[in-house]
């Protein structure tokens, strides 16, 4: 897996909204609707953890978390500027 750690880009920010009672990515561009454990992804974007450091802390509060589909959902969220890739320096 990747040796990259996300974060959040600047002007963006987890919140929720409180009409459609979910969790949401605020960024000056839109807003992104969040199920829970895209949330909890999200949310463990602190720059410092790595991608493998994010999928193992997700799989013990997720069952069905998947590495694939996390490194999917982040690449995603690189890809419409919601995060930036800090790099690590790993080889990963």
């Amino acid at each position: 897996m990747s040796a990259w750690a996300p974060r959040l880009r600047r002007g963006a920010r987890l919140g929720f909204d409180t009409v459609r009672r979910t969790p949401v990515v605020l960024f000056p561009e839109g807003v992104l609707v969040l199920n829970a454990t895209a949330a909890a992804v999200v949310g463990a974007c602190d720059g410092v953890a790595t991608v493998p450091d994010i999928v193992g802390g997700l799989a013990g509060r997720y069952a069905d978390v998947r590495g694939d589909d996390v490194l999917t959902l982040l690449r995603g969220l690189v890809a419409r500027g919601v995060l930036r890739p800090e790099e690590t320096g790993g080889t990963g």
